[in-house]
C-alpha cells in the first residue's frame, strides 16, 4: 500500500498506480482471510465467506456474460452514434470473445501438437500481459473519479469534444463546460479567486466556428463573467489542447501546476499525462458521459494509452513471448 500511496502522489496518471492498488487490495484481502481462519471467530468466518461467495458470483457471471454485454453495448452505440470504426469496438470484441473458444478449438484441431504447443503458450501469456494492463488501467482510470480538487486553482482548462451543426454545443460537450462552471461558481463561493476558463478546441472543416468560441460564448450565456473566459481555437487534439493552453496560461501570469483541466470521466487519464507532456502538472475533473458510450470510450482510451507507450510495451511482450518460447521447448523436449 505504501508504495501505491507513493506512486499516486507522485502522478496520478501512471499505469503502475492501477497495478500497485490491485496487489495492495489482493494482499490485503488475502491477509484478512488469513486473519479470519486463524481468530475463528463464527459469525466473522460466515460474513467474510458470503462476501467471498458473492465476488465469486460477480466475476463469474461476468466471465460468462460478457461478451453478450458488449455485443449489446455495441449495437446501442451504433444506433446512437455514427458509424465509424471506433464506435464498433465493443460490438467487434464482443464477436470475438463469443467466437474465440470455437476459433481457438479449430485451431487446436489442425495444428500438430507440438506447434500448438508454442501457439497456446504465447497466444496465453500476452493476453494475460493485456489483461493485466487493462485491469490496472481501469483501476487508474477509477481513481480519478474519487479526485476533489481544492477550491483554489488559478484556471480550468476545458477540453473540446466537437460540434454538432456546424456551431452548436451538443450534450456531451455541455457537460465538461458545465463542471467546469459548477467548479468555478464554487471556488468563487468559498471567497476565493474566480479561476480563468480556459475553453479549448480548433475549427474542423463541418464547423463555422471554432469549438474554443463555442464553449466561451455557451460558458458566458450560463453565468461565467466574460472576462474569466478564453477561448483557445487552435488546437486539433488533445496534446495541442494542453500545449496551446499552457501558453495562455503563461501569458496571463499564472502558476501552470495550479489548476485543473475538465473532460469526460473515460478521458481523465490520458489526459492528465498530456497535460505534464505539456509542462502542466494538474489533474482533471470529470463530467459525466450517458452510460451506453462508456464502455466503447475506455477501450478506445485504453488502446490509445497503449500506443502511445507502444515501444515499453513492446518490449515487455517480446520478452514475455521469448519466455513462452522457452517455456514450450521444455515441455515438447
Amino acid at each position: 500500500m505504501t508504495s501505491f500511496l507513493y506512486s499516486y502522489k507522485q502522478n496520478k496518471s501512471r499505469l503502475r498506480n492501477g497495478l500497485l492498488l490491485n496487489l495492495a487490495i489482493l494482499t490485503t484481502g488475502i491477509l484478512f482471510g488469513s486473519i479470519v481462519l486463524t481468530i475463528n471467530y463464527q459469525p466473522l468466518t460466515i460474513t467474510s465467506f458470503i462476501i467471498a461467495g458473492l465476488l465469486m458470483v460477480v466475476v463469474i457471471f461476468f466471465s460468462i456474460f460478457y461478451g453478450v454485454f458488449l455485443i449489446w453495448n455495441g449495437i446501442i452505440v451504433w444506433q446512437k452514434e455514427s458509424h465509424s470504426l471506433a464506435n464498433t469496438l465493443t460490438l467487434i470484441l464482443g464477436i470475438m470473445s463469443i467466437l474465440y473458444p470455437f476459433v481457438f478449438g479449430l485451431i487446436h484441431w489442425l495444428l500438430p501438437e507440438k506447434i500448438f504447443i508454442f501457439f497456446d503458450n504465447i497466444l496465453s501469456i500476452i493476453l494475460g500481459y493485456i489483461i493485466l494492463c487493462l485491469f490496472s488501467f481501469l483501476s487508474s482510470l477509477l481513481l480519478f473519479y474519487f479526485y476533489r480538487p481544492k477550491k483554489d486553482k488559478d484556471f480550468i482548462i476545458v477540453l473540446g469534444s466537437g460540434l454538432i451543426n456546424g456551431n452548436q454545443v451538443p450534450p456531451l460537450l455541455a457537460s465538461r463546460i458545465n463542471r467546469g462552471i459548477w467548479f468555478y461558481q464554487k471556488q468563487i463561493k468559498k471567497g476565493k479567486t474566480a479561476p480563468y476558463i480556459v475553453c479549448t478546441g480548433g475549427q474542423g472543416s463541418d464547423e463555422s466556428i471554432s469549438e474554443g468560441e463555442a464553449m466561451r460564448h455557451y460558458a458566458i450565456t450560463h453565468g461565467v463573467d466574460a472576462k474569466h473566459v478564453i477561448a483557445e481555437t487552435k488546437a486539433k487534439n488533445t496534446i495541442e489542447n494542453m500545449t496551446f493552453s499552457k501558453k495562455i496560461v503563461d501569458q496571463l501570469g499564472l502558476d501552470v501546476h495550479n489548476g485543473i483541466f475538465v473532460t469526460s470521466y473515460y478521458h481523465l487519464y490520458r489526459g492528465a499525462q498530456y497535460a505534464r507532456d505539456a509542462g502542466m502538472a494538474i489533474n482533471g475533473l470529470g463530467a459525466k458521459t450517458k452510460f451506453f458510450f462508456v464502455p466503447n470510450a475506455i477501450i478506445r482510451e485504453y488502446i490509445a494509452v497503449l500506443l502511445a507507450h507502444r515501444n515499453f510495451h513492446a518490449i515487455i511482450v517480446t520478452g514475455l513471448v521469448l519466455f513462452a518460447i522457452i517455456k514450450s521447448l521444455s515441455q515438447i523436449l
